[in-house]
């Protein structure tokens, strides 16, 4: 067996999830390519994400620079009801970043030539110890480890574990980001330096800032980020995923696909069901995004020498502030036990085997938690 210092891994999905797996594995001494099916940057997608240690750990970790600093810090959590008045204040002071920012810092420690977009993974084979990628082009990867890390929707995933789909929570998220200066100032005052939200009868809101164009954590280029968790059925959901050009959608509306009536609705909504603050993040978001709140958790993340992370292998619900920081954590522990072990003689079989085991209780406990949290948050009964 060659040294694990020269050995390869390829990458399928080019998201948060692909570069924790590849600039973690780069410092660990593996070579790593990526591939991405879209074949422009990713820049634009997501919203707001909460620092959490595991992914400062991993970045650190994997040499990766951020900015200083790197997010928009809070220091009150704050709960408003219906009319702005506060209901509830802690102090729990915590830093929030981008979802664009976390993607270009690692996007930028990586070599150009490391990162393969329009290439879309069909299927795998094995070759003995290697296993063989293929892609819709026509291409060929041959790697000694390649990992799922293509999100819920993973076709690595679906190659395996065909019976492990998704399943619709019962409610989802809209989202929206509004520029700094583009909010009324009583709302600005009310939400400045704190992490805020709102509770009602089956639904919920939080907001926070995170960094703007470019980064900017300066006063007045930053962005507000705000959730809007709403109840919808079944039938409900898949009417909203018809997207304003008639296409029906699988798992989410990113921002312009909304179609202007259900834009109008959700502003309508805002008027009867949340406070000044709310009502007016709302009504200051042009392109509202939406989000499905679903459950997914395989019970396998090691399937010889190919490997799922992420959202890839489960699903957290956004409550825990956790899916990228599960993300960093797999790639992490991933990298650690591939860079730490392989000098003792070990093969690579019993260190994924362990891995696995890990990252399976974390991800447990991780869906657990937010499948409580969320259902209480909506007065769901299962």
């Amino acid at each position: 067996m060659r040294s694990l210092q020269k050995q390869r891994a390829v990458v399928i999905g080019g998201s948060l999830g692909g570069l924790f797996s590849a600039t973690t594995l780069r410092a660990a001494g593996w070579n790593v390519d990526v591939f991405e099916t879209s074949s422009n940057q990713l820049e634009s997608r997501g919203g707001g994400i909460v620092l959490q240690p595991d992914v400062l750990d991993a970045l650190r970790f994997a040499d990766v620079a951020l900015p200083d600093p790197p997010g928009v810090a809070s220091g009150e959590r704050i709960y408003l009801d219906r009319e702005d008045n506060h209901v509830e204040q802690l102090f729990m002071p915590q830093m929030q970043t981008s979802w664009s920012l976390l993607y270009r810092a690692m996007k930028n420690a990586l070599p150009a030539e490391a990162v393969h977009a329009g290439e879309t993974f069909v299927d795998f084979r094995n070759e003995g110890e290697q296993v063989v990628a293929q892609f819709e082009s026509g291409r060929e990867e041959q790697t000694d480890l390649l990992i799922g890390a293509d999100g819920l929707r993973s076709t690595l995933r679906r190659r395996l574990l065909p019976e492990i789909v998704p399943a619709y929570a019962g409610y989802v998220a809209w989202r929206g980001l509004v520029a700094e200066p583009d909010l009324p100032l009583y709302a600005a005052n009310t939400l400045r330096d704190r992490f805020t939200f709102q509770q009602g009868h089956e639904h919920s809101a939080l907001a926070y800032l995170i960094p703007g164009d470019g980064d900017s954590t300066t006063v007045g280029g930053r962005r507000w980020n705000w959730v809007w968790y709403r109840k919808y059925s079944s039938e409900q959901l898949d009417k909203l995923l018809i997207d304003r050009h008639g296409v029906e959608r699988s798992f989410s509306l990113p921002p312009g696909a909304t179609k202007s009536d259900d834009v109008k609705q959700l502003r309508q909504d805002a008027k009867l069901l949340l406070g000044p603050t709310f009502r007016s993040l709302v009504d200051a978001t042009e392109e509202p995004f939406m989000q499905p709140i679903v459950d997914l958790r395989a019970p396998k993340m090691v399937f010889g020498r190919v490997v799922l992370i992420g959202d890839a292998a489960s699903v957290p619900r956004p409550h825990t502030a956790g899916s990228t920081a599960k993300a960093a954590a797999n790639a992490h522990a991933l990298a650690l036990a591939l860079s730490s072990t392989w000098q003792a003689g070990s093969t690579i079989d019993p260190i994924l085997k362990r891995w696995q085991n890990q990252q399976l209780q974390r991800g447990k406990l991780m869906t657990d938690l937010g499948i409580s949290l969320g259902d209480r948050l909506m007065n769901i009964a299962r």
